[in-house]
């Protein structure tokens, strides 16, 4: 059977088919729907979102040990949290064998980085794929189940946003019924401590020389001669990009097993090819593994070290040549930056922040990752740093320590973090505030679901991946649980109530958390939704033009619903975009905004 798949798609039914009954992962783009996907097939596999990457991959491990199939998913810096098990479970290895799936985002797409998580699979010594297209990716996830109980290894497949993302045609095979493994007491492979370590070192090192055999017969490291003027060696979409550019005026080497390289085969296609390109994304890992072996090759000389590999690079670097493209020019193209929805409720707590001026120069403002993240830009300029998930705390902790030393009791440090930011590493962050004691004002952004990534459910929804009723977190218990005694629960639609939290909190002396509670303008309600929130987002907005000056204010909310008519110096809204979050008629001093009737 067929079918158009992304990615993302035909890794999850490739570890169906696989026989693969347990999947844990933590949403990020590139990744997200790959356990989407498995968690509609309840049936066949259980999946479940995780509060991070970490524990994701420990449970993942956890089954593989107990003696199913499983496996982890997340985005390229996620296996940066999940890295500490990720290291430790190469040394051990599995008993039901283990993928772990790392999307990385080449030219940054939707992240803070643009790191290359092939470094990985080289320094935790764990085989890796590396997919071309979707249907790629169905094989290798089928295969890697193979080789990660056939090595005892735990296994890499290195995505891009582009395989991710992209649809292709997919033939699937039969389903495999794998065995159940029951687990195995044996202390001197399971447990780490260090005299058990030293010899599970010695095992990675000859698995190590196995793969390497392993990596010259793979089938999915191929050689295609064409015009041997041009050897290209490419791996994950660089290949398809090669191909579509180049087609028969060069040869190929496509390697999709990466790590261990095929030592052999890159010099047997090494000559018998006049000049040779190595094209990959991000860094120049195979350009130094071939030129370690005595190659000659033109790599990042030629491409460049950062963004994808497109088409046009290639066509240019390649060939000299240049696309032909319709020139458009920038002053002709109206602005278009990214915003908080129309009706989120984000956007109250932004615009207070950013509104007293005299009160903003006074604090620092620490931000996490999520649609928050827009909180930086005009017209709020309310956010000072992001560095990574959970950090919004700890950075705000280390700034109120120096205000502190420093004897500047006048600033604050505040920190802005989503719910699922704050369950996902937030958590202890906070701790860290309660136990050593600093005045951070923390704000968690209570959305009820996680926003950015497309809706997933986390552990305050009360639902979980699969669809079945789960009890909530209470984010104010734990709160308070954790040790802190100044805690408020706001409606961050109504300025008032912001208003009066945060001049509640500036003028405190210890720590003090803010829960910014409402639901995301397009989260489908749940029961519980409704019996807390009512029916939201049903009034809508109108601008009285005979009241209206023409002050802009309302404009400073930032809402994509708003705009101002120059020509007549009057605010419009877009009732078809308005959601009734009333933030504008709140902030017009004229009374112009009103409820439509």
């Amino acid at each position: 059977m067929k079918s158009l798949l992304t990615g993302n798609e035909a890794i999850a039914m490739g570890a169906i088919d696989a026989g693969a009954k347990y999947a844990g992962a933590y949403p990020g783009t590139p990744s997200t729907e790959i356990l989407e996907n498995l968690a509609e097939h309840k049936d066949e596999i259980y999946s479940e979102w995780a509060p991070n990457e970490k524990v994701a991959l420990e449970g993942a491990i956890g089954a593989a040990y107990a003696g199913v199939r499983s496996l982890a998913a997340m985005k390229h810096v996620g296996l940066n949290v999940a890295a500490d098990p990720f290291f430790t479970n190469a040394y051990v290895g599995v008993n039901a064998g283990l993928i772990v799936v790392s999307a990385d985002d080449p030219g940054m797409h939707s992240s803070q980085n643009e790191q290359d998580n092939r470094h990985y699979a080289y320094h935790a010594n764990v085989p890796m794929f590396e997919p071309s297209n979707s249907q790629d990716c169905y094989d290798m996830v089928r295969e890697a189940y193979e080789i990660s109980e056939k090595y005892d290894t735990p296994v890499l497949i290195r995505l891009t946003t582009r395989v991710s993302h992209s649809k292709s045609i997919v033939e699937r095979k039969e389903v495999l019924s794998h065995e159940f493994r029951p687990f195995e007491k044996d202390p001197m492979k399971y447990v780490t401590v260090p005299a058990v370590a030293k010899g599970l070192k010695l095992k990675v090192i000859k698995r190590r020389e196995e793969l390497l055999a392993y990596s010259e017969v793979s089938p999915f490291n191929t050689v295609e001669y064409n015009d041997k003027s041009i050897g290209i060696i490419a791996s994950g979409i660089c290949y398809e990009y090669a191909k579509e550019v180049l087609g028969d005026k060069a040869s190929y080497l496509k390697l999709g097993f990466t790590y261990p390289l095929p030592t052999e085969k890159i010099k047997e296609f090494a000559s018998n090819v006049d000049k040779i390109y190595v094209i990959e994304e991000n860094d120049p890992i195979m350009e130094k593994e071939v030129k370690a072996l005595g190659i000659e090759v033109i790599g990042k000389d030629a491409f460049p070290l950062n963004g994808e590999m497109l088409p046009q690079i290639v066509r240019k670097v390649v060939l000299g040549e240049a696309n032909e493209v319709t020139q458009i020019k920038k002053d002709d193209m109206p602005p278009r930056p990214p915003a908080l929805c129309s009706g989120c409720p984000h956007r109250g707590i932004f615009y207070s922040l950013a509104r007293s001026k005299a009160r903003r120069e006074k604090i620092y403002i620490s931000g996490d990752i999520g649609c928050y993240s827009l909180g930086y830009a005009d017209p709020y300029n309310a956010l000072d740093s992001i560095i990574c998930m959970g950090a919004s705390i700890s950075a705000a902790h280390g700034a109120s320590k120096v205000y502190e030393m420093m004897g500047l009791n006048d600033n604050k440090a505040v920190a802005v973090i989503g719910d699922s930011t704050f369950f996902h590493t937030g958590i202890n962050s906070l701790m860290n505030v309660a136990y050593n004691k600093s005045k951070v004002i923390t704000i968690i952004l209570d959305n009820r679901i996680t926003g950015m990534t497309g809706h997933q459910q986390n552990p305050g929804t009360g639902y979980t991946a699969q669809g079945a009723e789960s009890d909530a977190i209470d984010i104010p218990l734990l709160v308070k649980a954790i040790g802190i005694e100044n805690i408020r629960t706001i409606n961050p639609n109504d300025l008032t109530q912001v208003e009066d939290a945060l001049s509640w909190a500036m003028e405190l002396d210890g720590p003090s958390v803010i829960i910014a509670r409402y639901p995301c303008a397009l989260k489908r309600f749940s029961q519980a939704d409704k019996a807390e929130f009512g029916d939201m987002y049903i009034d809508r907005y109108i601008v009285d033009t005979e009241k209206c000056n023409g002050c802009k204010s309302c404009m400073k909310s930032g809402c994509p619903a708003l705009s101002f008519d120059k020509e007549n110096k009057k605010a419009n809204i877009n009732e078809d975009s308005c959601l009734g979050c009333g933030i504008c008629a709140q902030i017009c001093k004229q009374e112009a905004i009103q409820k439509a009737r």
